[in-house]
């Protein structure tokens, strides 16, 4: 008995005696966090998050020595959701400031987006796009398309083989296609991206039509473009450039019963969704350029972008004859059909807005876009799954982002209020993580605050 006694004294010494885990400098713990799951829109409360090396190490109820973290979050009340991906965003050019190009990238952070799609790219967008990868700049994880390919820049079907081989050779993540590219053209561009292994994505040229598009094999159609166009019998013989802006002349003769044809078109062959409502709730809208300018949101984009977005939505709206409130409506109605059909019929809907398009600031634009979404019937875990799964799977990365999961990138965003209770929360922003790069809420406020007074001085 007493060599027993011995035995087990001596194990709970040796046991006390034995050091804590040690932890690593560099890791990062999230402390008593609700994380939001977004594949089944569940909320986990008091777990505990270790970030170190840019990664999700571990994800627990109970952390070991939590005492040894240097750098702690305290999340109690919080709601943990993973960055949020703006899947049609624009990169500023290379002849904008050095110093403008971060304060944009800065603004789309600022509001949890830690990945972007750039659908106008540029060789400096290469260049941009490494930098992130590798910290040396703070900016989103950046996908961006090859220059813009359209009616001018590919004329020939020899024009597109050279600029397709070209742009893949150079490492551009997809092509993106404008208005203007004849059938045939178009057609060369499908064989030839198909041949060196490029995706391609964005309009719907009026000469190639929406179901020869959608049969061609788009990764995304942007904007929801060419089908309005596809709903016009073809006994109402209308010459197809006379559609007016996405369609809209032609929505009186629309025959909402092709509908469920044309999004089961979409569905079997794969087409993802890019719908970017709120352009058709913004800018081409009867809603006043003096009302948006009134958004606490402009205040980041300088005064002479302002007056050119002013002046752009007058000539699409206010001077343009064949704009009326009566007829926007019923267009209006028309997209959000579409848009909730192509959800409903379990086609997968990726979150974007088109910044910086009219009345669209960086970042914030999500906002409205997410309203669009939710007047078109998508529910707050629909959204979320738009903005991160979504986009996940669409670009094969389901491994890399997209959810709060142990071995992912650390792109976390902390909001003080539950998304899947009111989609609002999502503009509650708390903290932002960037692949382990903190971002508190004062240094967010306090970077938002001098982009406010640089852009008053531009």
């Amino acid at each position: 008995m007493r060599t027993y006694l011995f035995i087990l004294l001596t194990a709970l010494v040796t046991s006390c005696a034995q050091p804590q885990k040690q932890v690593s400098k560099t890791a990062i713990l999230i402390t008593d966090a609700t994380i939001i799951n977004v594949n089944n829109g569940t909320a986990i409360e008091k777990q505990q998050i270790v970030i170190d090396s840019g990664k999700i190490k571990k994800i627990a109820s109970d952390i070991e020595n939590p005492e040894g973290y240097t750098t702690m979050i305290n999340a109690q009340g919080k709601y943990i959701i993973p960055g949020l991906a703006e899947m049609h965003a624009h990169i500023p050019q290379p002849s904008t400031s050095k110093e403008r190009i971060e304060e944009v990238l800065f603004l789309y952070l600022s509001n949890g987006i830690t990945t972007i799609r750039g659908m106008l790219g540029h060789p400096y967008h290469l260049k941009l796009r490494q930098r992130a990868e590798t910290g040396d700049i703070l900016s989103p994880r950046i996908f961006t398309s090859s220059p813009s390919l359209n009616g001018n820049s590919i004329k020939t079907k020899e024009e597109a083989i050279a600029k397709i081989t070209a742009y893949q050779k150079e490492g551009y993540d997809f092509l993106k296609i404008h208005p203007g590219i004849t059938l045939e053209v178009f057609d060369q561009l499908v064989k030839t991206a198909n041949e060196v292994g490029i995706p391609f994505s964005g309009h719907v040229p009026v000469d190639v039509g929406i179901r020869h598009a959608i049969q061609s094999k788009y990764t995304s159609i942007d904007h929801i473009d060419g089908f309005l166009e596809g709903l016009v019998p073809e006994s109402e013989n209308v010459n197809p450039g006379d559609n007016g802006f996405f369609g809209y002349n032609f929505t009186p003769l629309v025959d909402e019963s092709i509908i469920d044809e044309l999004v089961q078109l979409a569905k079997d062959n794969n087409i993802w969704i890019v719908p970017t409502q709120s352009l058709f709730e913004r800018w081409f809208a009867p809603i006043t350029a003096d009302e948006l300018l009134k958004d606490p949101e402009m205040k980041y984009m300088p005064a002479s972008t302002l007056l050119n977005w002013k002046q752009r939505k007058s000539q699409y709206t206010e001077e343009n004859p064949n704009f009326n409130k009566e007829q926007w409506q019923q267009f209006n109605t028309i997209r959000r059909t579409l848009l909730k059909k192509l959800h409903d019929n379990g086609h997968q809907i990726l979150l974007g807005s088109d910044a910086p398009q009219l009345f669209n600031v960086p970042g914030f634009s999500i906002h409205h876009e997410i309203d669009g979404m939710i007047a078109a019937g998508l529910t707050p875990l629909d959204v979320l799954q738009s903005a991160t799964i979504n986009p996940a799977l669409f670009f094969g990365k389901e491994n890399t982002f997209g959810q709060i999961k142990e071995g992912l990138d650390a792109d976390i965003v902390i909001l003080d209020a539950n998304p899947l209770e009111d989609i609002k929360a999502l503009a509650q922003v708390s903290g932002v993580m960037i692949r382990g790069n903190w971002l508190s809420k004062e240094t967010i406020d306090q970077k938002l605050k001098e982009i406010a007074q640089n852009a008053q001085k531009n």
